[in-house]
């Protein structure tokens, strides 16, 4: 499979995905907002939801985002990323087929590192999307931007075999959702060790004594249903089983974790611009002033052209990335995966942006999808490393043939180039 040749069962699986879209997600969507509104817990998953997860699962339209074939579809990254994008333009769409985040992450993570009664316990039911889970790695006192700045300690207790955590977490999405029952937690646990080194992850129960949910954070004024969490760690006991891969390695998990979380995220975010585009087009088209429909006025087609060509381009550097994911590994692909997270979110809310201007004052209510969208999508310019840390990123690397030396300092700092918020 190359990018302009889609393998005959990434051909399938799109084929089913468009339509189920079309015959449950789109004519369920205002049923949807109207279980929400009338529930009285707004992080409790919907009726609609459910019945549609079944009916995902019925069709063999599950876990499609999970690369090792004993779990899902074993699809690689370029074969799922199209799928990720039709997803994307329903903001709760990916969750009807068991492939949102965080929870994609983690499902890959205890894959990965985690042990016998990690999978038992929690990746089992994940996979049957019995549960739900967190990440909890950004803090409200230190520049997460910078992942080496986590403070959350994590102390060893040598005569109990456990790790005392003490700190405080926030942003960590899903932990507000009833069904949530683990957190994947990122802290310190050697503040001497090389900076990449002194972080590890652990497993911890929700109900982990002395793990307290402070509130949920509004995003723009949304009480999102998977919530966005404060925590906070006083003494909480962790037993040294549940480390995961090893002290010291959390750095190394958080990357294994993000280069195909953020193909996700940016198909996805395709996906909702592709949306935007779509409702602009109508919307002008429907809509006259002094005597012209809105669409013949050439600023507008302006924009629907250039919506168009951002569309295709960004869509072509992600799915670039995706390959070089696949056939060269995340490593040689860090600069494609850099850039695609620095330009889709800020395509998509151009165009989003522009959409919503086209509605007027429709536009930036919940009547359309687009207000919401574009809320959701500006997280993602922080969400998994800032663009700021990705541009760094990319253009150390395009500096690197030109400088003579590099100290070990850089080097160092090089690590943290791709950290990230908890999402």
């Amino acid at each position: 499979m190359d990018l302009l040749n889609p393998s005959e069962r990434a051909e399938k699986y799109r084929a089913q995905l468009l339509e189920f879209m079309d015959t449950h997600i789109y004519p369920n969507e205002a049923v949807y907002e109207q279980q929400m509104r009338e529930s009285e817990n707004p992080h409790a998953t919907p009726q609609i939801l459910l019945d549609l997860k079944a009916k995902a699962k019925e069709a063999g339209l599950w876990n499609l985002f999970h690369p090792h074939a004993e779990w899902g579809p074993g699809l690689t990254n370029l074969e799922y990323a199209p799928l990720a994008e039709i997803m994307g333009r329903v903001t709760w769409a990916s969750e009807v087929f068991n492939c949102n985040a965080p929870d994609t992450g983690n499902m890959e993570v205890l894959t990965l590192f985690g042990n016998q009664e990690h999978k038992e316990r929690y990746l089992t039911p994940l996979l049957d999307g019995e549960i739900a889970s967190a990440f909890a790695m950004t803090e409200p006192a230190v520049a997460s931007s910078d992942a080496t700045n986590v403070e959350l300690s994590m102390v060893r207790d040598d005569e109990n075999d456990e790790y005392i955590l003490n700190g405080r977490k926030w942003f960590a999405s899903n932990a507000m959702r009833p069904d949530c029952q683990v957190f994947i937690v990122m802290g310190k646990t050697d503040p001497t060790a090389l900076p990449h080194r002194q972080q590890s992850m652990m497993v911890v129960p929700r109900d982990a004594p002395g793990l307290t949910i402070v509130r949920n954070l509004p995003v723009f004024g949304y009480v999102d249903r998977e919530g966005h969490a404060e925590l906070l760690f006083e003494n909480v006991r962790v037993p040294a089983s549940d480390v995961l891969k090893g002290e010291g390695e959390g750095f190394a998990i958080a990357q294994a974790r993000l280069g195909p979380g953020r193909i996700h995220h940016c198909m996805r975010t395709i996906g909702a611009a592709e949306r935007a585009l779509e409702l602009m087009c109508a919307r002008a088209s429907s809509r006259v002033t002094f005597g012209q429909p809105i669409s013949e006025r050439a600023n507008i087609q302006d924009w629907i052209a250039e919506a168009r060509i951002d569309i295709e381009m960004v869509r072509l550097l992600t799915l670039k990335a995706a390959y070089m994911m696949d056939t060269v590994g995340n490593k040689a692909a860090a600069t494609e995966i850099a850039a695609i997270k620095v330009a889709a979110p800020n395509i998509a809310l151009k165009i989003i942006d522009r959409a919503i201007q086209v509605h007027g004052g429709g536009g930036v209510t919940d009547d359309f999808p687009l207000a919401m969208a574009y809320a959701h999508i500006r997280t993602l310019r922080l969400a998994d490393g800032p663009d700021e840390v990705h541009k760094r990123a990319i253009a150390r690397r395009e500096l690197r043939p030109y400088r003579k030396s590099e100290t070990a300092s850089e080097t160092v700092a090089g690590v943290s180039d791709q950290a990230l918020i908890s999402r």
